[in-house]
């Protein structure tokens, strides 16, 4: 063989040879990073997964913080419980657990899977709870198949628990299970599968401070997940209690009030913005949410015709009838387009823009000036009034007094209402503006929409000559374990331009409308003085039934009252919206009567 065959034979080896040694490095490269990330970047999990053959952590549920009101009443309070969760890891055949379980627990099979299978996504030695709130006779047969069933997990709990069933239900919400969206979301670092979090009221609002810390177990557990020792323990720490402005008395009178009519109640102080009492009916027991129920259950209770869900004080929108006069009258006064003597005549009905406009006192007022004119609530002085400040104006002062805005309440889901104005018309209707649909709004009809807590917190501002306070349901904050208060809140306040001498004028028609024979004389207690004003939104429906043909439009009523008390020195504030109860003089006012009493008997 020549040289030269011989060096291109060598030449061919040592490339080959080259390959071969850059694809090994590549291996040992890839296979270092594979170690790498294993032992370095995915050491937890690992080290969890091999420590789950050895031990099993179990957290102990932590009792939430109670919730009281202003006197120290509970109205949340905690009770022992217990719980049964499924450990998928721990089960040989889970097909085969699901049927046993169901049996062992009194549920149906298809149950215990939607709950497992509502959570299958997280790790399999993750507890999955598939029944709380067991009795005495379930405890006694998981404890004696504990060896035989291993994937079952008895454990302890506090249960949420409120003593007064319906009492102040849209207060202080209710609670359920946390939602897998809700784990993986990390909005909740704290929890665990199975675990209840608030989701409407305060329960919710304060959920942070109610919840407290779990505490944790670290158990030894041989290959069948059966319990062999104890490894350590942390105990869980109470959430911090809560101490509301509620008044127990004020609100079960509310309650009592409303009970068969659906509305709402607003009771507050007026100086600090307290809510004394904060009722909505139809309502619901907060105790049903505690234990978990299927979503069959969850949608009747949902769906349900009459929303008892729903907390009508801040998230009912309802035209404001008559009660909207009052933003008028401190609009145009401000304004300087009328005087407290400025006086329009009233024949029961009158010519504007071509289209004819009533008052509800058809036989009309006659002559009225501004004090008239609130007392007996004349609808030809306020279409007038309307005229005068056109729609802009209007928008400006109601959203400047409250209306079209949030009161700010630490309750979650307030809605703020509309205050109409031509470009909100534009820009949801795709039409302009009509002078003839001012007029409407000067009486608080067409489509501006108000709460009943933002009604209420217009009357407190009006009541506070300018002042304008943020309603709070928080009063303080109680350290659990030492039960001293930690923390105590107070509302925000903002004056708002407009002179003491204007709010003055109209508070003394509102005195009117109550002790002088105007349309709140319903409402009166002697030497209280309260001052008020009355309302009443029509609203025209047509009732179908079955196949029948529909009958014809029928026009219903709300009723609504707002007032405060004393003139001089308030010191409450009340307003009372019941849905289709007609005049406001005639339902609404009679109910706040009774409130001023006991809240004249309690605190006078």
């Amino acid at each position: 063989m020549r040289r030269d065959e011989i060096y291109e034979e060598i030449s061919l080896i040592q490339k080959r040879g080259m390959i071969v040694y850059v694809l090994v490095e590549i291996m040992f490269v890839f296979l270092i990073l594979a170690f790498w990330k294993i032992q370095i970047l995915d050491y937890r999990k690992y080290w969890q997964l091999a420590e789950s053959n050895r031990t099993r952590e179990s957290f102990i549920p932590s009792p939430r913080g109670l919730i009281l009101d202003r006197n120290g009443v509970i109205l949340a309070d905690n009770k022992a419980s217990f719980r049964v969760s499924v450990i998928r890891k721990n089960s040989l055949n889970l097909d085969e657990s699901y049927q046993r379980i169901a049996n062992l627990l009194n549920l149906d099979k298809e149950i215990v899977q939607e709950r497992i299978k509502k959570y299958e996504i997280f790790p399999r030695f993750r507890s999955i709870v598939v029944k709380d709130n067991l009795s005495l006779q379930e405890v006694s047969r998981i404890e004696a198949r504990k060896l035989e069933r291993p994937e079952l997990l008895l454990q302890t709990e506090p249960k949420r628990i409120y003593p007064f069933g319906k009492f102040a239900a849209h207060i202080l919400g209710y609670m359920q299970e946390i939602s897998p969206t809700e784990l993986k979301s990390g909005r909740y670092p704290q929890h665990q599968l199975g675990d209840l979090v608030g989701k409407t009221g305060i329960e919710k609002q304060y959920d942070n401070l109610l919840q407290g810390t779990d505490g944790k177990i670290v158990e030894i557990v041989d290959s069948l997940g059966r319990k062999k020792g104890e490894l350590s323990r942390k105990e869980p720490r109470q959430g911090q209690s809560l101490k509301l402005t509620l008044d127990f008395d004020l609100q079960q009178k509310a309650e009592e009030l409303l009970e068969g009519r659906e509305g709402a109640i607003v009771v507050l102080n007026p100086k600090d913005g307290e809510i004394l009492a904060l009722a909505s009916y139809p309502e619901f027991d907060p105790n049903k949410f505690i234990n978990r129920f299927s979503s069959e259950e969850w949608q009747n209770l949902v769906k349900s015709p009459e929303f008892p869900l729903e907390n009508r004080a801040i998230r009912g929108l309802y035209a404001p009838g008559s009660i909207f006069k009052l933003t008028m009258a401190l609009a145009a006064l401000d304004l300087g387009l009328i005087t407290d003597r400025t006086s329009y005549f009233c024949s029961g009905q009158i010519r504007i823009y071509g289209h004819p406009f009533s008052c509800w006192f058809k036989p009309g007022h006659g002559f009225v000036n501004l004090y008239s004119a609130i007392q007996h609530s004349c609808n030809i002085y306020f279409y007038q009034l309307g005229k005068k400040l056109g729609i802009e104006e209007i928008y400006k002062y109601a959203c400047l007094l409250g209306f079209g805005a949030r009161t700010g309440i630490d309750l979650p889901g307030e809605k703020k209402g509309l205050v109409p104005n031509p470009a909100w018309k534009r820009k949801v209707k795709k039409a302009p503006w009509y002078p003839g649909e001012t007029i409407s709004v000067a009486i608080g009809q067409g489509p501006i929409l108000v709460t009943p807590l933002q009604v209420a917190s217009q009357t407190a501002l009006i009541a506070n000559r300018g002042l304008k306070i943020t309603p709070h349901l928080l009063r303080s904050e109680i350290d659990t374990v030492s039960k001293k208060q930690i923390k105590e809140y107070s509302a925000r306040e903002d004056k708002i331009p407009i002179k003491r001498q204007i709010f003055d004028k109209v508070i003394k028609g509102m005195w009117k409308v109550v002790n002088e024979e105007g349309t709140a004389r319903a409402a009166k207690i002697a030497g209280f003085n309260i001052c008020g004003k009355t309302g009443s939104t029509q609203l025209v429906s047509s009732v179908q039934g079955g196949e029948r043909p529909p009958l014809a439009p029928q026009i219903k009523t709300h009723s609504w009252f707002t007032g405060f008390a004393p003139r001089d020195n308030p010191a409450i504030v009340v307003t009372v919206l019941v849905e289709y109860g007609g005049l406001g003089g005639a339902t609404a006012a009679p109910l706040a009567r009774e409130l001023f009493k006991l809240f004249r008997k309690k605190y006078d």
